[in-house]
C-alpha cells in the first residue's frame, strides 16, 4: 500500500486525507442516525399515558429532553399546551426545525468531498501529466521520470474516483434517511397536538 502511495506523488495526500475525513462521517452519521435514537416509535404512546395520569412536571421535561431529539420537540409542545393548538403547533414547527439543522450535521462537508473527490484527483493527473512532459523534452530522455509521471496520473484519478463514489452515495443515503427522520417526527408531533387538544385518539 505504501509503494502505491509513494508511486502517486505527493497529489494523493489530500485525496487520502479527504477520504479519512469522509470515512469518520460515515461512521458518525450511521451511529447518529438511527431511528431508536432519533424518533423511538414508543415515545408518543408512553408520554401520552404519563401526561393523562399526572400531567407536565419539571422531572418529566427534563427526562423527556434529554430521551431523544423528538422529546425535545415533545418538550417544547408541552410546555405550551396551556396555549391555543396554533401556538402549540407552531412552537412545535420551530423546535423541529433546529432538529432538523441537527441532524445536516456534518452531510455538507461530506457532500463537498464527494464533489472534489475527482477534481483532486484531476489535478493529479495533470501533474503527472507534466512531468510526463517535462521527461520528454528535446535534449533528453528520462524513462524513470516517464513511468513516475504515469503513475502519479492514473493512481491519482483512480484514488478521487475511488474516494467520490462511496462518498456520495452515503451522502444521498444521509439526505434521504435524514428527510425521512424529519417526516417521522412531523407526524408524531402533530399526533401529540391532536390526541391533546381532544381531536384523536392514541
Amino acid at each position: 500500500m505504501f509503494s502505491i502511495i509513494q508511486a502517486a506523488g505527493w497529489p494523493i495526500w489530500p485525496i487520502i486525507f479527504a477520504s479519512i475525513v469522509a470515512i469518520a462521517i460515515i461512521v458518525e452519521r450511521l451511529w447518529s442516525l438511527r431511528l431508536s435514537k432519533i424518533a423511538p416509535r414508543d415515545l408518543l404512546p408512553s408520554i401520552l399515558e404519563e401526561y393523562n395520569r399526572t400531567g407536565t412536571n419539571a422531572e418529566m421535561l427534563s427526562r423527556l429532553e434529554n430521551n431523544s431529539p423528538l422529546g425535545r420537540i415533545f418538550v417544547v409542545g408541552l410546555r405550551n399546551v396551556g396555549n391555543s393548538r396554533e401556538v402549540m403547533k407552531e412552537s412545535i414547527e420551530e423546535a423541529g426545525r433546529s432538529v432538523a439543522h441537527e441532524l445536516d450535521r456534518y452531510l455538507t462537508t461530506l457532500g463537498t468531498i464527494a464533489s472534489l473527490s475527482p477534481l483532486m484527483g484531476l489535478f493529479g493527473t495533470l501533474i503527472g501529466m507534466i512531468e510526463i512532459f517535462s521527461s520528454n523534452a528535446p535534449a533528453e530522455s528520462n524513462p524513470a521520470q516517464l513511468a513516475h509521471g504515469i503513475s502519479v496520473a492514473l493512481y491519482n484519478a483512480a484514488f478521487g474516483i475511488l474516494v467520490a463514489i462511496p462518498s456520495m452515495i452515503f451522502y444521498r443515503h444521509f439526505r434521504a434517511k435524514v428527510d425521512t427522520l424529519v417526516m417521522e417526527m412531523e407526524l408524531q408531533a402533530l399526533k401529540l397536538v391532536e390526541v391533546i387538544h381532544g381531536e384523536r385518539q392514541i
